[in-house]
């Protein structure tokens, strides 16, 4: 049986200097253990912290990893050598995830606690730089964690296909185009979304901001 728990592991050096499109085109042929291992080995926090900040759930983050790995052996022959391994891989995972939210009628999602504050292509001025930038909290007066609750509570209030484009892009640091990828739509829609969600949650952080000068008076 293949492990896909996320444990620590190693792979042969050999592997080591190969792409992953390159390990995952010869895994399908010989489906050679250590093949599948070096790849765990090379995503296994990644992804594992993708999952547990979509879900926001350390167990169904657990069984969505494992999900993920698993179908990538089941998969593993329906892979396009002619695409990036990447970009896949994410799209198993967010596919993972939503099952298990399914399974659970859980709808919990993206945990702030740690963001990535990286270059984004085109990025978005305005409180989109609040969101995932190194700026400072915008609210002055408010705790970090009081910060990060709001957050978090607002961005799960946004539909499914909002959440999903912030999740890439801003806190996977994917390009427009890998993200159209995962979520297998044209780059022009993964923008609209980014843009309407960042819209959305610009309005929502307006309105809060007023409540609290109202109630200061």
């Amino acid at each position: 049986m293949l492990q896909t728990s996320r444990e620590s592991v190693t792979s042969p050096a050999q592997y080591e200097s190969m792409t992953d499109e390159e390990i995952i085109a010869s895994y399908q042929n010989s489906r050679e253990r250590s093949l599948f291992l070096t790849l765990l080995r090379r995503y296994e926090r990644e992804i594992y912290s993708y999952l547990r900040r979509y879900i926001g759930h350390t167990e169904l983050a657990e069984d969505a990893f494992q999900g993920t790995f698993l179908q990538v052996h089941l998969k593993c022959h329906q892979f396009d050598p002619g695409r990036r391994f990447r970009p896949w891989l994410y799209a198993i995972a967010t596919n993972q995830a939503i099952d298990v939210q399914r399974r659970n009628k859980r709808h919990r999602m993206v945990s702030l606690d740690q963001s990535n504050g990286g270059d984004r292509e085109e990025r978005l001025s305005g409180w989109s730089e609040k969101l995932v930038g190194d700026s400072p909290d915008p609210a002055d007066v408010a705790s970090a964690q009081e910060h990060r609750d709001w957050v978090n509570s607002s961005v799960a209030s946004l539909s499914d296909s909002m959440q999903q484009v912030i999740q890439l892009v801003y806190y996977q640091g994917m390009k427009y185009r890998e993200a159209a990828e995962v979520l297998g739509i044209p780059v022009g829609t993964v923008k609209s979304r980014l843009h309407a969600a960042v819209q959305r949650l610009g309005g929502v952080w307006a309105e809060s901001a007023i409540k609290k000068d109202d109630e200061s008076v």
